[in-house]
């Protein structure tokens, strides 16, 4: 289980069959072998490590549903170890298990901040509700407004010094994982269990009144 709020920003040293190694600092501080770290949105676990680098091996799955596969020597990217038991919680419920991509449409400065916008499939979109969570490339957010096609997030000073964020740009991919408590109440709300509806969920507080 992750946060979403990101440690550092490592950097890519290869990707070669299969095989990525990312160059930190942080995140090192320590890690094992078999340890779990969320690398742009992706949990990934680490098969080895050596001087100020470590390596994670990525699955055909994961190339398939993030942009690692695009990554290249250079580019940085997000990362945050795994939440230990006793850690403090500060972003939301973040799996690591990226449900697909999205594409930024537009970037937008609005006083301190900047204002991004995200194309995503419909199979995201149906997750998306304003003041809601989603995480991009592993980074926490709060989206600010959506519709059918695209929902938009604040990235505050924050984030943008912090993050891979401050570099996106319209045409940029960005990976997205859906807030998990959405994905259940669907699956309540569906009937998958008797008795389980809207109005069962509004009274036991799962929806806001």
């Amino acid at each position: 289980m992750f946060t979403g709020i990101v440690e550092e920003i490592g950097i890519i040293k290869s990707l070669q069959a299969g095989r990525l190694t990312i160059a930190a600092d942080s995140v090192l501080k320590g890690t094992k072998l078999g340890d779990s770290i969320n690398v742009n949105g992706a949990c990934l676990t680490v098969t080895a490590t050596g001087g100020n680098t470590f390596s994670i091996d990525v699955m055909p799955e994961t190339l398939r549903r993030t942009n690692l596969g695009a990554l290249r020597p250079g580019e940085g990217v997000n990362l945050e170890r795994a939440l230990p038991a006793d850690g403090r919680f500060g972003g939301h419920f973040v799996q690591g298990h990226v449900d697909g991509t999205g594409r930024v449409s537009s970037v937008v400065p609005e006083d301190e901040a900047f204002l991004m916008k995200v194309a995503a499939p419909s199979d995201i979109i149906c997750y998306v509700v304003e003041k809601g969570f989603i995480a991009a490339d592993g980074v926490s957010l709060t989206i600010t407004d959506c519709d059918s096609v695209s929902f938009t997030v604040s990235l505050v000073a924050y984030t943008l010094q912090h993050t891979t964020l401050r570099h996106k740009k319209p045409g940029d991919v960005v990976n997205l994982e859906v807030d998990i408590i959405a994905k259940y109440v669907e699956k309540l709300k569906c009937g998958s269990r008797p008795g389980v509806n809207l109005e069962f969920l509004g009274k036991h507080g799962f929806l806001p009144t």
